[in-house]
């Protein structure tokens, strides 16, 4: 028996490829380093206050709060139309096409659209951004480790061997050779 869980937040934004970076490995990882990985949808705005984001990290919190479970594809997703298919993802539509993509029903997708305005989601989002700025955020991705009592803050997507030390396991590259490993 491998030693407990031990929780990593991953605070990020969809406008960042290194956010992307940052979440397929840290995916790839947690059944490997046996974590608890948490994603944080957080704007990147609100700490460097120049973004394009807005709607799509509103969206992506509205998905955590009610369907966690599909965070992590719809995440994807939107960087997917994002970084590989140069697809606008302030737009409904594409947001929306993102959701369904993920898995969403089209009901599904819409009602988390609907919700993106919400004081409950506006909030959440402000505060999942205040939470990464008081650990020190001054961008994204960061990955902030919970081991053994102390929180460790780790900026960019190229910390992942350092990471790896800190939690005791072994780096393996960007893309494990475990067969458990998620793509």
């Amino acid at each position: 028996m491998g030693p407990l869980p031990r929780t990593l937040e991953l605070f990020y934004d969809v406008l960042s490829p290194y956010s992307w970076l940052g979440f397929e490995i840290l995916c790839r990882y947690q059944n490997i380093w046996n974590i608890n990985l948490q994603l944080r949808p957080s704007l990147i705005a609100g700490i460097m206050k120049d973004s394009g984001s807005l709607s799509a990290m509103r969206f992506l919190t509205a998905v955590n709060l009610e369907h966690p479970e599909m965070l992590e594809k719809a995440s994807r997703e939107l960087w997917m139309r994002l970084w590989s298919r140069n697809e606008d993802i302030t737009e409904p539509q594409s947001i929306l096409a993102a959701a369904e993509k993920a898995g969403m029903s089209a009901e599904q997708a819409q009602g988390l659209l609907e919700k993106i305005s919400t004081p409950k989601v506006k909030n959440q989002l402000k505060e999942t951004t205040e939470a990464a700025c008081r650990y020190g955020a001054f961008g994204l991705p960061i990955t902030v480790a919970h081991v053994d009592g102390q929180t460790h803050m780790l900026f960019g997507s190229d910390r992942m061997e350092l990471l790896a030390h800190l939690l005791g396991e072994k780096w393996m590259g960007p893309v494990p050779p475990a067969v458990n490993a998620r793509l």
